[in-house]
């Protein structure tokens, strides 16, 4: 989630195909007059978006942009990587650490809060800059591991034999190099006490190239169950690349999961909701978890209430089968687990 420059400390360059996942990235869009101007968009949100826009970097990969409806300034994809002032109010409740994980932050990059899953930030760097981020304002500089660091992770992991789970975050886990991520699950590989690997990740929706052939190649070696995290929050996110990469993850044994989170003016309708299920259904990809905002600072405008997701969601229950919806959920400092909300049913709805 830092600057451009910082990426290319983490990634590599390859050429097998026309453009790679790395090349993408270095060709990520970063000004925000251009942002403007490629899409047809009026100046004025140029102008409007620049004090945010300095607070926390555009930062968009050009593959995403392709999916931006052009002339349209309410276009749901767009919403999510502009900046725009709404971000600079201050509101009451809504912090830089709204889930408080200093307080679970034992040791450099491990936040450890639920008793048999222990997350890891690998990376501070992303290949978007989701402006709905909950962890814009995290001090990464304080948590970036170097590669030899990385046994103390493993030493925490066998000084807690309870955990059986190891969760890779950040930033974005697969920014970093193949071969990197290869090396640390070898090393987890190699504790019995670890049963699963997730990887929470949205670099392989706003670049499907991410999946390539040197990361099934780590997959397939390891003997952990993987379990990969999609973080998609609208139907338009979807499309045939995206949908190979997922074919190709599941068929080296991946668990594919999308967790989505509730924005206002972006997927907040029944038919949003009930399309996004259904794309990402398509693909092989099971909805899991559809997140409330959590209350960081420069997010505000795109909250809904708790009361207001329930009963959204209980049309949605309406719409479609059991498994295709997903769980409204909401993360609480102090919980030992998250918290999930059932759906609010409308008797008028029947």
């Amino acid at each position: 989630m830092n600057t451009i420059l910082q990426i290319f400390d983490v990634i590599p360059i390859q050429t097998k195909n026309n453009l790679s996942w790395s090349q993408h990235l270095s060709q990520a869009l970063t000004s925000l007059p251009e942002l403007v101007e490629h899409l047809g968009l009026p100046k004025s949100l140029a102008q409007q978006g620049i004090e945010a826009h300095q607070s926390f970097k555009l930062l968009v990969p050009r593959p995403y942009l392709s999916r931006i409806e052009y002339g349209n300034p309410n276009d749901p994809l767009l919403l999510q990587i502009l900046p725009s002032t709404a971000e600079m109010q201050k509101v009451v409740g809504y912090t830089k650490d709204p889930l408080e994980e200093a307080e679970h932050n034992p040791q450099k990059a491990i936040v450890h809060k639920y008793k048999r899953r222990l997350l890891v930030i690998t990376t501070g760097t992303c290949a978007v800059n989701c402006r709905y981020c909950f962890r814009r304002h995290f001090p990464y500089g304080d948590n970036q591991l170097a590669q030899a660091e990385w046994d103390s992770v493993i030493d925490y992991l066998k000084a807690h034999p309870q955990i059986n789970e190891v969760i890779l975050s950040g930033g974005d886990p697969l920014m970093m190099k193949d071969a990197l991520l290869a090396d640390k699950v070898r090393k987890l590989d190699a504790l019995p006490q670890i049963k699963r690997l997730r990887i929470h990740s949205r670099l392989p929706v706003v670049i499907p190239s991410r999946v390539c052939d040197d990361m099934l190649a780590w997959i397939k070696a390891s003997r952990l169950d993987i379990v990969m995290v999609w973080h998609i929050n609208h139907a338009n996110e979807m499309d045939e690349e995206l949908a190979q990469a997922a074919y190709k993850l599941k068929r080296t044994g991946v668990t594919l999961l999308n967790q989505g989170v509730l924005l206002k003016g972006v997927n907040d309708s029944v038919e949003a909701q009930v399309n996004l299920s259904e794309a990402v259904f398509d693909a092989g990809i099971l909805p899991y978890y559809m997140f409330t905002l959590d209350p960081v600072e420069g997010a505000a405008h795109f909250d809904i209430s708790i009361e207001d997701a329930q009963r959204l969601m209980g049309k949605v229950s309406a719409e479609l089968p059991g498994y295709l919806v997903p769980r409204l959920a909401k993360e609480i400092p102090g919980k030992p687990a998250k918290s999930v909300f059932a759906p609010i049913f409308n008797e008028l709805d029947k």
